[in-house]
């Protein structure tokens, strides 16, 4: 499709014959179109005046024409700590500048850049050439020469690579990140000569695609006083076609004069050059249509009446799809939808008769870009760090308790052979080796954080007691539960009718996308709405994952009947955040919304008590004075309750009396534990939004040095967008001092400092002040971690980060990036070469989890231990404390499984196993050798991933991943497969103990003679298939164990197949 053909061939003319084309009237992403337009095969580059606007460009040239002749220049982030971000800016620039180096006449290359990445200069192409380190496949180079020379170009020896710079060496495997791509290659030799070449994803560590050569750049980035720069503008082909947009924003730079060598085109008309001759372009703004559909509607059936052509475009089909039923509701004409390919600015153009519009402007949301070549961030790595074992560690064993960790030990056994077995020591210094084959037994203790747990004796009955202790209190308590449910079963509520026109309007004008999960929540929200019996329903999130939008379409749909809802929080502040959040999504609405907190006068309570009574107020926000006395409802629908935990027991009664016969939705953001979900779902309805919405951005997470300039030019560009800014400092003694240096670094600042020891009135008024945007900055302790929501608030600074908890970095970070502005977290730390271990992993996990939600896994580590204390009662975070998290987990499910055989609400699953565990003892060497992987801890984590792989399928799958990380799978390790599949079998078979030894199976059946296993099916058939093959297998039994001997089994494979005849 042509917008402004005419406009477009003059250009195309001029260039031709002249040096500098001037154009008028050319904006938005017509802009883009036009260079995409203009066939120009050759170098062309587009300077734009910052890296916002210049990232805006590249995501849409790489929808218009081919994205692999689009590539970005930034520039090199120099004052960063080592990031994620960093990481993919050198990449980018290394990429742009490698390609302007290879650069062919006649090919099409577009290169975006903006005027701080051009000011700052790299090596000459003739040292950049000299350090590359090209491999093609099949070529002959000394293992050797390849390491030396990554040593010399800077690279840092790893034990897996992460991000670029880095490489790692695995016997016959060298994995090299490049500098200039965002993954990295896995070279494979044999011998000398390169036998293989793949790309591998630094996650997962697995190969994705096989390539053929690959060019190691060194890191043009870094500063240098040996290597003579140059400017980028030297590297340019003489016959360059230069874009420039705004060029009166960088007019003064050095390099603007060096452009004039080239053939300039600028998209406006500079100043000092207003009576140059321009081509003028007809283009005009998307209209505004605030959300407004009517008005779209009218806008496409006016233009396309007048004959113009109306695009949409957008990157999701759902959400054309959304766009295109509210159309056919509103009877309107159908434009045309472009999928898959987006703008960033709707525009109108005239001359051809053309509208172009972005979906995300008619939603009225943040247009999310995604740039190439950006460096996926390592989580996978980063997750295998805080979870491996380290020695002193504390573990828990399911059978002895706590202990600390030794490490992997090597054994002889009685025939001289080696085994690999883990160390663990208990109290009097007693020591247990657990077997590679066992390591399912074992987990890390994951507690509070700061207290040590109670190391266990052997032998003694503490851990036993402790165990039976905690199951039969989780039965109690879960049985209680089961009934209260069963009893709202039975009643009767009202049953609300299916949805209106006008809630369907209210959904489609929702800021956001919707997550799968929150439409699964909202779709279980309205039938329990619909059904007779009351709705008890629990929704389940993280910060910001949208469960407030779940509980205002419940809201909305309970007026849309003439009922009244209450919403119920538990602080003043959260009240009045809520009354924000509902008034501006229901603004254009009929509903009338009110709150109630000790923020109002005495009058405007009893008249909001009034207007509840008369029926004239819809939906009620406030704290628990709600369900005090003196309110009464004309018909109360719905009762939604945000963090139900943190209301007191007094008011949890009121709630449970008024919940029987009302509606209920109750909101947390506190996970509930994987293990618990399952176990509850006799006992609650529960709904789990896991995934952020899809155009939130992620905060961008940065590490830096403490540095006053830096600091002052991030609250300067804050301040200067209009935003406000948090800083947090954990000492409140040290506050004023900060804020004095605060102020003499930006002298008309407004800053307001809170902390925990202020009087609450107090505090509460200066945290309102700065809602209400009465200070720029926030200087505060942690206490801000709870739930404060300033949308206008978009830049974090965290000062001395390394002292604060995972889980609290992951809280505080959730206060900023709560609307559709991009955020910034800057953690300052000490030079990282002198902080503890531990916390330099900390602040990598808290920057490697960027997304939201991505975080769930670790810093909610604590918050699933409350999550669980609050759902089964305060004394359980107790017997979490002596037993740690994953521990307790185990147990709970088996106490469920327990509690749903007595009860007959059957958890368990319907395939009967019989035995819970089945030993295998063997004096054949199965273990990962030295030779194959040397990692301590890397290896341990292979143990325990094998040992938890329950199908034939996932086992087949690891073989091939590590096949393909560490090269083909040696014998020892093969056998190790075979002990799992065997394991597995022997479980499946109702064996408690397998021995393979000298050539001899002997299998145990269950030690219990009156247990069910000798009534079962599965018994029956072991006796059947041993009759088919008498000279096989021999039954015997003394001292009341029933056992099957097999002889002359020389491997574990041939032991794992005879096996499988049973």
């Amino acid at each position: 499709m042509l917008i402004s053909s005419n406009s477009v061939t003059q250009v195309a003319e001029r260039i031709e014959k002249c040096r500098e084309v001037f154009c008028s009237g050319l904006f938005l992403s017509a802009r883009w179109m036009v260079v995409s337009q203009l066939d120009h095969q050759g170098f062309q580059m587009i300077v734009l005046p910052d890296r916002d606007s210049a990232e805006y460009c590249a995501s849409d040239l790489y929808s218009l024409i081919n994205g692999d002749n689009v590539f970005f220049l930034p520039d090199s982030g120099r004052n960063l700590e080592r990031s994620n971000y960093k990481s993919s800016l050198s990449v980018q620039r290394t990429s742009a500048v490698g390609k302007i180096l290879e650069y062919k006449a006649g090919e099409s290359l577009y290169i975006i850049t903006y005027p701080s990445a051009l000011s700052e200069g790299i090596p000459s192409g003739k040292n950049i050439k000299e350090q590359l380190l090209r491999l093609s496949v099949g070529d002959e180079v000394p293992y050797d020469t390849i390491i030396n020379t990554l040593f010399e170009n800077g690279f840092e020896r790893v034990d897996f690579v992460g991000e670029p710079g880095q490489f790692a060496v695995r016997g016959a495997l060298i994995d090299i990140f490049s500098y200039s791509f965002n993954n990295p290659f896995r070279v494979s030799f044999f011998g000398d000569e390169i036998e293989s070449i793949n790309v591998f994803d630094c996650n997962t560590q697995l190969s994705k695609e096989k390539v053929e050569y690959v060019e190691i750049y060194p890191d043009i980035c870094k500063e240098s006083d040996e290597v003579e720069e140059c400017s980028v503008m030297q590297m340019l082909p003489k016959d360059a076609l230069i874009w420039l947009d705004s060029s009166d924003m960088y007019k003064d730079k050095e390099f603007f004069s060096e452009l004039k060598e080239f053939r300039n085109i600028y998209m406006e008309v500079p100043l000092s050059r207003q009576d140059e001759e321009t081509i003028k372009f007809n283009i005009v703004p998307q209209p505004v249509f605030n959300k407004n559909f009517e008005l779209l509607t009218e806008d496409i059936r006016t233009h396309i009446e007048k004959g113009y052509r109306v695009r949409i475009y957008g990157e999701k089909k759902s959400q054309l799809e959304r766009l295109q039923s509210i159309l056919s509701q509103n009877g309107g004409l159908m434009p045309e939808f472009v999928v898959e390919c987006n703008i960033h600015n709707g525009f109108i153009d005239n001359e051809n008769k053309v509208c172009c519009y972005s979906d995300h402007e008619i939603f009225d949301r943040f247009h999310r870009v995604s740039i190439r070549r950006t460096v996926e961030k390592s989580e996978q790595l980063t997750i295998n760090d805080l979870t491996s074992f380290a020695i002193g560690d504390y573990i828990v064993h399911i059978d002895y308790g706590v202990g600390i960790f030794g490490g992997l030990v090597r054994m002889k056994d009685d025939r001289g052979r080696m085994h690999e077995v883990v160390k663990l020591t208990y109290k009097d210094n007693d020591v247990v080796f657990v077997s590679v084959h066992a390591l399912h037994k074992i987990s890390r203790y994951k507690g509070k954080d700061s207290e040590p747990p109670k190391i266990h004796k052997l032998g003694s009955k503490a851990w036993q007691n402790l165990k039976t202790s905690t199951k039969s209190k989780v039965k109690d308590i879960a049985k209680d539960l089961i009934q209260l449910y069963a009893k709202r079963k039975a009643a009767r509520g009202f049953a609300f009718s299916a949805d209106t026109y006008l809630q369907q309007e209210l959904e489609s004008s929702f800021m956001y996308e919707d997550t799968p999960d929150q439409e699964k929540a909202v779709i279980a929200v309205k039938r329990d709405m619909e059904d007779t019996c009351p709705m008890d329903r629990l929704v389940c999130g993280d910060v910001g994952f949208g469960k407030t939008e779940v509980a205002i379409r419940a809201a909305f749909k309970a007026v849309s009947d003439s009922k009244q809802v209450v919403v119920l929080v538990p602080t003043t502040i959260l009240a009045l955040q809520h009354y924000e959040t509902f008034k501006n999504r229901l603004k254009d609405f009929p509903c009338n919304i009110d709150y109630v907190s000790r923020l109002r006068t005495a009058k405007e309570v009893s008249e909001i008590q009034k207007r509840l009574k008369s029926g004239r107020l819809d939906i009620v926000i406030g704290t628990h004075k709600l369900i005090g006395n003196g309110f009464e409802f004309k018909d109360l629908g719905l009762l939604i309750i945000d963090e139900e935990q943190k209301f007191g027991v007094s008011a949890k009664e009121k709630l449970r009396q008024l919940k029987a016969s009302v509606d209920t939705l109750t909101l947390t953001a506190t996970p509930i534990p994987r293990t618990l979900q399952f176990s509850l779902l006799g006992a609650r309805d529960l709904s789990i939004i896991n995934t952020p919405p899809p155009n939130r951005i992620p905060v961008q997470t940065e590490i830096m040095l403490s540095d006053n300039d830096e600091i002052k030019k991030i609250i300067t560009y804050e301040l200067n967008r209009g935003g406000q800014i948090f800083f947090v400092h954990n000492r409140v003694e040290e506050l004023p001092a900060i804020e004095d240096i605060l102020h003499r670094m930006i002298p008309d600042m407004k800053i307001c400092v809170a902390h925990g020891q202020m009087e609450a009135k107090q505090l509460e008024n200066k945290i309102l002040d700065f809602m209400a945007g009465d200070y720029d900055m926030l200087l505060c302790t942690t206490i801000i971690e709870n739930g404060l929501d300033v949308p206008n608030a978009n830049t974090i600074i965290i000062n001395q980060a390394q002292n604060i908890g995972l889980s609290d970095l992951h809280q505080l970070r959730g206060r900023v990036g709560r609307s559709n502005k991009r955020a910034f977290c800057y953690l300052i730390v000490p030079p990282l070469v002198s902080i503890t271990d531990d916390a330099r992993r900390r602040l990598k996990a808290i920057e490697a989890f960027s997304d939201l939600g991505s975080g769930f896994n670790i810093a909610m580590q604590d918050l699933d231990i409350r999550g669980a204390g609050n759902l089964l009662g305060a004394e359980q975070s107790g017997f979490i404390t002596d037993m740690g998290f994953e521990t307790y987990q185990k147990i709970l499910s088996e106490a469920m499984e327990e509690l749903g055989v007595e009860t007959g609400i059957i958890t368990k699953s319907s395939s009967e196993s019989f035995v819970s565990d089945c030993t295998i003892e063997t004096d054949q060497l199965a273990l990962i050798p030295d030779s194959y992987i040397d990692l301590t801890a890397e290896k341990i984590r292979i143990y325990k991933e094998l040992d938890s792989l329950t199908s034939e399928k996932e086992l087949k799958q690891m073989s091939e991943r590590l096949a393909d990380r560490f090269g083909p799978i040696p014998e020892e390790l093969s056998r190790l497969f075979d002990i799992v599949r065997i394991r597995q079998l022997g479980q499946k078979l109702g064996f408690e103990k397998i021995i393979i030894k000298n050539n001899v199976i002997i299998a145990f059946f269950i030690s219990n003679p009156l247990s069910q296993y000798y009534k079962s099916t599965i018994f029956s058939r072991v006796l059947e298939n041993m009759s088919k093959h008498p000279s096989l297998f021999e039954l015997k039994q003394n001292d009341n164990k029933l056992r099957i001997f097999v002889r002359n089994i020389e491997t574990l494979s041939k032991a794992y197949e005879t096996l499988k005849k049973l």
